[in-house]
């Protein structure tokens, strides 16, 4: 599985590349269907702490899941767009169950 991540206007650290990997690969390998994972980290243009953004996108074979989260740090925001991801993932599953 590949895992894409872009960062828009700075640049992301190893570590935090590294972090975002592990996460998104961590919650994907549970499902054959998927095919990859795109993430994009920005930063929002206001004064206020929590302006990280992390939108997580999910690959998968006929269909995309998509998460969105903005809190104080990239870490964060992956964290809570990785739990929603879990939580479309179960849904999606259950639907090709059926």
């Amino acid at each position: 599985m590949n895992v894409t991540i872009n960062s828009v206007h700075f640049k992301a650290d190893q570590k935090l590349e590294d972090f975002i990997t592990k996460k998104v690969e961590k919650v994907c390998e549970k499902y054959a269907e998927v095919i990859g994972a795109e993430v994009n980290l920005k930063l929002d243009n206001n004064d206020t702490p929590e302006n990280k953004i992390a939108d997580i996108r999910i690959v998968l074979k006929g269909d995309d899941l998509f998460a969105s989260k903005q809190s104080k740090t990239f870490e964060e925001s992956v964290d809570t767009a990785v739990d929603a991801l879990k939580k479309q993932l179960e849904k999606y599953k259950g639907k090709i169950a059926k």
